[in-house]
């Protein structure tokens, strides 16, 4: 049976790679983004643009569309996010708030208001993309890292939460992830060192699967490149 599958971030590379892997397994997919129109349309899947994930209006109203059109959520995916290199004594203090809201507010608004919609589900799943360079923070990295390491705490607790539920509850740790803006910003770093969208769709889809039902509070490092 198909099951129903939120990607949070979906109109990005890494979102779109986690959808099209989802439909491709027979799934329904909504593509949740604050970009308030896909730049690659994907067939099947439902959009759902402009919407603030800090916002807890909209994003329920996000979830209840997605709900109501694919019957309930059985697997939230949070991609959302944003990144920033600033270094603290150059760098602004909004940079930490504006960090904070969009990786970890996001992640935990959704997270919340998705509850009553996975625990229902016989296998709901909560996913997240945390980050390799949240374990141990280099120069510039202080207020991205922060943020994300709050995600993989929040991982942690909330799989302790749910340890009662059938909901399951994992973060994925990659390194640099080949995408065209990385690419930009790095133009003299070894590009087949770094990470596929695609490889970190397929560990997303193994969390999201039976086989995984035994894994939660997992935060799972996602490091080689090919």
């Amino acid at each position: 049976m198909a099951r129903s599958i939120i990607v949070t971030g979906g109109f990005g590379v890494l979102g779109q790679a986690v959808a099209e892997a989802f439909v491709a397994a027979g799934d329904k997919v909504a593509r949740v983004d604050f970009v308030a129109t896909a730049h690659s349309p994907l067939a099947g899947a439902l959009d759902i643009g402009g919407v603030d994930l800090t916002d807890a209006a909209a994003t329920k109203a996000a979830l209840t569309k997605a709900a109501a059109e694919h019957g309930g959520l059985d697997v939230l995916v949070n991609v959302a996010g944003g990144f920033t290199w600033e270094t603290l004594e150059g760098g602004a203090i909004a940079t930490w708030a504006r960090m904070q809201s969009m990786n970890l507010l996001s992640n935990a608004t959704i997270s919340q208001l998705a509850l009553p919609l996975l625990k229902a589900s016989a296998a709901g799943r909560i996913i997240s993309i945390g980050a390799g360079a949240a374990i141990k923070a280099g120069m510039g990295m202080g207020a991205y890292a922060a943020s994300k390491s709050g995600v993989h705490r929040l991982t942690e607790a909330l799989a302790e939460e749910l340890a009662g539920s059938s909901v399951t509850v994992n973060a994925i740790l990659p390194s640099i992830i080949d995408t065209p803006t990385n690419r930009k910003d790095m133009p003299d770093d070894d590009f087949s060192k770094w990470v596929q969208p695609a490889a970190v769709a397929d560990v997303i889809l193994f969390l999201a699967s039976p086989a995984a039902r035994s894994i939660t509070g997992a935060l799972i490092p996602v490091t080689r490149g090919g």
